[in-house]
């Protein structure tokens, strides 16, 4: 976008007051003056900056910053100042007035000619059928089931050039408008008490009629004839093939009425002798469905900007700290894993990577949809493309490329919006019989009305049969999946929620029953020492040495509690020898020649040894697990450690329990312990002691009752609970594995995250009811009246141009209902 630089065309006097919020000029970001921001003095006046790294930005090129062009009116407007600013497609647009905000976020396109041209897609790229994916080809073209045009598959490389087919059918219907207008003049003007041929005769505008519209049906029209052509060649019958039928029956009627009127009968002629023509009608037919073609691939590319939006979130370079401490910029391509990358102030995170130095707050919400940022310290990960706050991080890149977590989320969304749910089987069903039925009403009418119509019955049964077979074009049926799919997917992913197939969010809508784990899921995933309880003469730190020391072998979450609550207190673990873990019991060894195990009550049972149970259930009533440490055959203690629960678990449960959910609680804490956090929780029901491989048994049971069950889970052992549920949710913290056997993907492993995909479940399949109502009974009431019913009663007879109008709307309302779920609350 071109800028001017005329930074004293804006200075303020010095008599203005200081306003209460200003602009930051580089990265657009409101900034309170009072706040103790960063500033900077340029030509005698104060310019506010959210964080030192935009002051820097500003004080090494200020000229850069100072004013924007307004792309509406192209007015200069001070970046500091501006009160008006949209982010498109990654930049930052400033206008003078809201009224040219407005404008621009009406039309973008329109206002953005000076940007570069996109390249067009590149050689060799795949292109499917948004309603038949199955359907693939090199290049564009068009579907040879349904006719629609190919779209590109997969996720789109850098800037992708305008839809061709939206530019061919954009000029095609410019031309179309132009000729149509004169000819409807022409043909409808009488009507008005405009007679032009009365004026310039009847035979001369009947040939003024045929030159006008010609062009209009034969070039205009063409990518329609061709397509329904193609169409009764392959006997794959579409819109197309109606569409094509009707604009060729009115046009060849037209023509052979201009060239040869002697070969009609008097069915087909007025009172005055005259053979009328349709030459409008199929103009007006062919202009219209341009028309709805142009708005409904302007509002198919809408939702494909889910994806686009995601790929805008990444950033496009990342400083490299060098070996010897030098730091370069680079382009994000050019990261190899292992790299060091400093992340300044108010940057994107480059790649997914983890901290070795320095501290900051991080905001997550464009991948989480989580508004809180997260504070980062030295270990902790962070995610590419998130926010970084004020403080300067250096971090290690440990994944790059198409590993990242963006570039999944994107693949995954690209690969969601391709996919076909089951309730599209309905409609393919229907769609199979409709055409051919459409065409056997349209001859019935045609019949009917030669037979049975008034003069002149041929001409009247031809309109009949003309607007039977316009407006029941099926095309509104056909989008009325697959738009909603695209539309829930891209607003699925705004909110932290990946959807792997249309399979998975048709499924989950359906499912009355959710298995949730405890750790990570319910809690925090992070237990703490509670309490170390001697038995007998032992000593409390002498039994949490010994259970730490054998500990520290296993890489279990409960273990690596008892390990840093040692460290915390100071003692010095020893050697353990003969490490052997039992899945599901506890762990055995020998620490300083002493045998020494730690397990469970089962563990106790197996070396046939009672377990004292007075202490440990009263800790198990408060939610804390026990963990019994063995000495030389004998009970020396036990140690307690709790998993504090999660602040939005109560809550979040509550919500899904109002949304028709029953939860079941699979742990493998005792069965105590289970209960009293579910009771404090509300949970329905508890499966305690549950081994991994038992998550799956417990799978199976529910469905055999009949039940719909989702399985949430985020580690390796629950993978196959995952694959065995009707739907399987992984917690995007938890291991690959369980994320490639599940249906939804939770980017941030929150229950809050479940509440979000059973409302948009739940709204996308209400959403494709909607559509396929919308389409069926529109086409059941409107094929009736094209057909004439209402003509006996009413005088009535549906003009083939009404019927065309009223074709594309129906197309038109069914893709702008699916687009509500963009903007959706879940």
């Amino acid at each position: 976008m071109a800028h001017t630089h005329h930074a004293h065309e804006h200075a303020m006097p010095e008599t203005t007051p200081p306003p209460t919020v200003v602009r930051d000029p580089v990265c657009g970001m409101t900034v309170d003056p009072a706040a103790g921001k960063p500033t900077h003095v340029h030509d005698g006046h104060t310019y506010h900056f959210c964080c030192e790294g935009c002051r820097k930005k500003f004080a090494a090129a200020p000229q850069d910053y100072l004013t924007a062009e307004d792309p509406v009116c192209g007015m200069n407007v001070n970046r500091a100042s501006a009160r008006f600013m949209v982010r498109h497609e990654g930049e930052k647009v400033y206008f003078c007035s809201s009224r040219c905000q407005e404008k621009f976020e009406a039309d973008p396109a329109s206002y953005m000619g000076d940007r570069p041209a996109p390249e067009p897609m590149p050689e060799g790229t795949i292109y499917t059928c948004p309603m038949h994916p199955e359907i693939e080809q090199v290049g564009p073209g068009s579907c040879p089931i349904c006719g629609m045009a190919l779209e590109p598959k997969g996720v789109p490389v850098g800037e992708v050039g305008p839809n061709p087919e939206l530019v061919d059918f954009t000029r095609r219907f410019t031309v179309g408008a132009i000729l149509t207008v004169p000819l409807v003049i022409i043909a409808m003007g009488p009507m008005a008490g405009l007679d032009v041929p009365a004026l310039i005769g009847p035979r001369v505008a009947k040939w003024a009629e045929l030159v006008l519209a010609t062009p209009v049906v034969l070039w205009c029209g063409w990518p329609f004839l061709e397509r329904g052509a193609r169409s009764f060649r392959s006997m794959n019958l579409n819109m197309f093939s109606l569409i094509g039928m009707g604009v060729a029956a009115a046009y060849l009627f037209s023509l052979v009425a201009v060239l040869v009127p002697g070969i009609f009968p008097a069915g087909f002629r007025d009172h005055n002798g005259e053979v009328g023509v349709y030459f409008e009608a199929a103009a007006v037919i062919v202009v219209l469905v341009l028309l709805g073609q142009i708005m409904e691939l302007r509002a198919r590319e809408r939702t494909g900007t889910a994806i686009r939006a995601l790929l805008d979130l990444a950033a496009k370079t990342a400083r490299i700290v060098r070996a010897d401490g030098r730091e370069e910029e680079v382009p994000l391509e050019d990261v190899v894993l292992g790299d060091r990358l400093r992340v300044r102030p108010g940057e994107k995170v480059p790649v997914d990577g983890t901290v070795v130095e320095g501290r900051s707050s991080i905001d997550e919400s464009m991948l989480t949809g989580e508004p809180v940022p997260v504070e980062k310290v030295a270990g902790d990960t962070v995610t590419g493309a998130t926010l970084n706050g004020s403080g300067t991080l250096i971090i290690e890149a440990t994944r790059i490329g198409k590993d990242t977590m963006l570039s999944r989320i994107v693949e995954m969304v690209a690969s969601a919006q391709r996919s076909r749910a089951p309730i599209q089987k309905l409609a393919d069903r229907v769609a199979g019989w409709f055409v051919p039925a459409v065409i056997g009403v349209a001859v019935l009418a045609f019949v009917a009305w030669s037979a049975f119509g008034p003069s002149p019955s041929f001409g009247h049964a031809l309109v009949a049969a003309i607007s039977v077979l316009i407006i029941a074009c099926p095309c509104a049926l056909g989008l009325a999946t697959p738009m909603s799919i695209m539309a829930a997917t891209g607003r699925g992913a705004q909110a932290g929620v990946l959807i792997r197939d249309a399979e998975a969010l048709e499924g989950f809508a359906r499912v009355d029953t959710l298995i949730v784990d405890k750790t990570g899921t319910l809690t925090i995933g992070k237990p703490e020492l509670v309490a170390v309880v001697p038995e007998g003469a032992h000593d409390e730190d002498e039994v949490l040495r010994l259970a730490a020391s054998l500990e520290r072998g296993s890489e279990h979450p409960l273990a690596e509690a008892i390990v840093k609550g040692a460290e915390a207190r100071g003692l010095e673990l020893a050697k353990a020898e003969d490490f052997e873990a039992a899945t599901g019991k506890g762990v055995s060894g020998r620490v300083e020649g002493r045998a020494v195990a730690l397990g469970n009550a089962k563990m106790l049972s197996d070396l046939g040894i009672a377990a004292p149970t007075d202490d440990a259930d009263a800790r198990r009533d408060q939610g804390e697990t026990v963990m019994f440490v063995v000495v030389d055959g004998a009970v020396a203690g036990l140690v307690s450690v709790a998993d504090p629960v999660k602040e939005t678990s109560a809550d979040a449960l509550k919500a899904l329990h109002e949304l028709g959910l029953r939860i079941i609680m699979a742990t493998g804490d005792n069965a105590r312990t289970a209960r009293a956090i579910a009771g404090r929780l509300g949970i329905d029901d508890i499966r305690a002691d549950v081994s991994p491989e038992d998550k799956a048994t417990i799978v199976a049971e529910l469905k055999r009752e009949g039940r719909t069950v989702a399985m949430a889970g985020d580690g390796v052992n629950d993978a196959p609970a995952l694959a065995a549920a009707d739907v399987g949710i992984a917690m995007g913290t938890g291991a690959d594995v369980a994320i490639e056997s599940a249906g939804l993907t939770l980017v941030k492993g929150d229950l809050n995250g479940i509440v979000r995909a059973r409302r948009l479940s739940l709204a996308t399949m209400a959403n494709i009811r909607q559509n396929l109502f919308f389409a069926l009974i529109y086409n059941l009431a409107g094929v009736p009246i094209a057909a004439g019913v209402l003509y006996p009663v009413f005088g009535i007879l549906l003009s083939p141009m009404f019927a065309a109008a009223a074709m594309s709307l129906s197309s038109v309302s069914v893709i702008s209902n699916s687009l509500r779920l963009k903007a959706a609350k879940i």
